[in-house]
């Protein structure tokens, strides 16, 4: 049976969202969009190159401008690896730049991902994951795009008509972690951040970093978007929290 087709999501006037995949194999994260009059920012830049060039198509679809920017929220590779496809600058943290320049070394293809897979089987979940979503692509043209622009703890864009404001928050999920909020829109993107480490560097007994998402919470924000979930709003949001 074919697989419906997902859309961009309106979650704002000037803030969209493509949805995560709901199967946690696919380990698709979602990609938030920023609608200025000049062009469209993008929360992250999808796990592959055709996941990224499905976005664009739906951008113009709903009649939303061209990608302007990407801002990565960390360097996790379905956050990153559609980077190619956009072709428009990139914004992150120096933390995540670090790691991007090292990921972007090593040699990606079908045999490294199962060379690594035998030297370490807990690789198995997300190297299974990334085999399938370069799957209709190959490995020939595939390249990691380390960001052009890097912050050290905060960092302003203005759009024509909003300004969105990046955070470094760390964390053990990844060191570079960056919120992104879009004060005028009522909306905070949280990318992985409260997340636990990941699943081959997760020791036993890990789990979602609390007093982290806690302290984000800020009554200025309607809407809270993580990667791998539905969108919650400040309510649900702080109930899940035991606010």
């Amino acid at each position: 049976m074919a697989e419906a087709a997902p859309a961009l999501v309106r979650v704002t006037e000037r803030v969209w969202l493509w949805p995560h995949h709901p199967d946690p194999d696919r380990v698709q994260a979602g990609i938030g969009v920023i609608a200025g009059d000049d062009g469209c920012l993008l929360v992250d830049a999808g796990h592959s190159p055709a996941l990224a060039r499905r976005v664009a198509s739906a951008l113009g679809g709903a009649g939303l401008p061209r990608a302007r920017t990407v801002v990565y929220t960390h360097h996790h590779w379905d956050h990153v690896w559609g980077a190619q496809e956009w072709g428009v600058p990139v914004v992150a943290h120096e933390l995540t730049a670090e790691a991007l320049r090292a990921e972007a070394a090593k040699p990606w293809s079908e045999a490294y991902l199962r060379a690594e897979t035998a030297r370490d089987p807990r690789l198995a979940p997300s190297y299974g994951a990334r085999s399938r979503a370069m799957a209709a692509d190959g490995w020939d043209a595939f390249r990691i795009v380390p960001p052009d622009e890097t912050f050290t703890d905060a960092h302003r864009i203005r759009l024509d008509g909003v300004t969105v404001e990046l955070q470094h928050v760390g964390g053990g999920h990844a060191a570079g972690s960056t919120v992104v909020r879009v004060p005028s829109e009522g909306v905070l993107f949280l990318g992985d951040c409260s997340y636990p480490p990941p699943y081959h560097l997760r020791e036993p007994g890990a789990g979602p970093d609390l007093a982290l998402a806690r302290s984000l919470l800020d009554d200025a924000y309607e809407w809270y978007v993580e990667s791998h979930d539905a969108p919650r709003r400040h309510a649900e949001a702080k109930a899940a929290l035991g606010g």
